[in-house]
């Protein structure tokens, strides 16, 4: 775990997988900063082998209790990429409801400064407020093609 790029969301706790055997889990975390999916890491005490513990639905259903105590309300996660997963780590991928909760502990969407510098980008090449009326239109045209 690096601690200048990783928010720890939860210290060690235990949970017992689907065919009853325990595990040790030392942290739940994120990085700092990303693009919209959150990867959350789930580091484990010691090595689960070739259990793949991704797919364990008693043993997520723990580790989404275990988030939701401190806080997360939303949606269950699915795995993350298969290329993350180690011996001692599972990655789960979170839905975009998790963002709001992982900003609360200090995530940085790196999508919103985009999208910040990009509306900045607009109004500055509009020399009058037709533009920003513009945008207020297709924003409300798209909402009504959406309500369809």
């Amino acid at each position: 775990m690096n601690s200048e790029t990783d928010i720890q969301l939860s210290g060690p706790f235990s949970v017992t997988d689907a065919t009853g055997r325990s595990h040790n889990i030392k942290a739940i975390r994120i990085f700092d900063e990303g693009y919209g999916i959150i990867d959350v890491y789930i580091d484990f005490a010691s090595a689960i082998g070739k259990d793949r513990l991704y797919e364990d639905k008693v043993l997520i259903a723990q580790v989404l209790g275990q988030l939701r105590k401190i806080g997360y309300v939303g949606p269950d996660f699915g795995h993350g990429d298969l290329g993350l997963q180690d011996d001692k780590l599972i990655v789960l991928e979170a839905p975009e409801e998790f963002n709001a909760f992982a900003a609360s502990k200090g995530w940085k969407n790196l999508a919103d400064e985009f999208a910040e510098e990009d509306y900045a980008d607009d109004a500055d090449s509009n020399d009058n407020s037709n533009g920003q009326a513009a945008s207020s239109s297709k924003l409300d045209a798209l909402k009504n093609k959406f309500k369809a």
